[in-house]
């Protein structure tokens, strides 16, 4: 069994989004910022760092949104998360290294530091409607870090043409909307 710990709106978005694109049937627990659960001992005892997500399998506990995305793209393979071809698998974990190293930690360094990380995706993202030319776990992390910086500053769609085409993308499919119907259901906490 799969119970994924998230957070509304925060980085566990993305494994959300992907565990409705498998299929499978799975469990969430959701914690709040806002009371610290996620400073609770029972939390930490599965992940001390006291971050979401972390995903439950079979009582074994993964972490970090890349390892979770990995995983459930290669434990599932007929949802078609991860390419099956050596070199455009290396592109979604090139694509899952930007997102993690560049484009996450670019807000907490200023706005203007992220407008400028958010043009290189934009220029990195090109004509294509998805990261690596079809749909993978490297457009799931990416649309949440977006979807985050888009609804909390609200830049011209013309800043970002490429990533706001995206973006739209993402919003038609089933498994993001439901996601975000869930998540918001729940409630959002996240700071502007």
């Amino acid at each position: 069994m799969l119970t994924l710990y998230l957070a509304p709106g925060a980085s566990s978005m993305a494994p959300h989004i992907a565990l409705h694109e498998i299929g499978k049937p799975f469990e969430i627990c959701a914690l709040s910022f806002a009371r610290k659960d996620n400073r609770e001992a029972s939390y930490l005892a599965l992940n001390p760092e006291g971050k979401v997500p972390t995903l439950i399998i079979d009582g074994r506990a993964l972490t970090e949104v890349a390892a979770i995305l990995f995983y459930l793209a290669k434990r599932y393979p007929s949802a078609e998360l991860l390419p099956q071809d050596i070199e455009m698998e290396a592109h979604v974990v090139s694509w899952m290294s930007f997102i993690a190293a560049t484009v996450h930690p670019a807000r907490r360094q200023g706005l203007d530091h992220a407008r400028m990380i958010y043009t290189l995706a934009d220029q990195r993202l090109g004509d294509r409607p998805w990261a690596t030319g079809n749909y993978s776990i490297a457009d799931i992390h990416l649309f949440r870090l977006f979807w985050r910086f888009y609804n909390s500053l609200k830049p011209p769609k013309t800043e970002f043409p490429r990533l706001f085409a995206h973006y739209e993308r993402m919003m038609a499919r089933p498994a993001v909307r439901r996601t975000c119907e869930i998540e918001a259901s729940i409630g959002y906490e996240l700071p502007a």
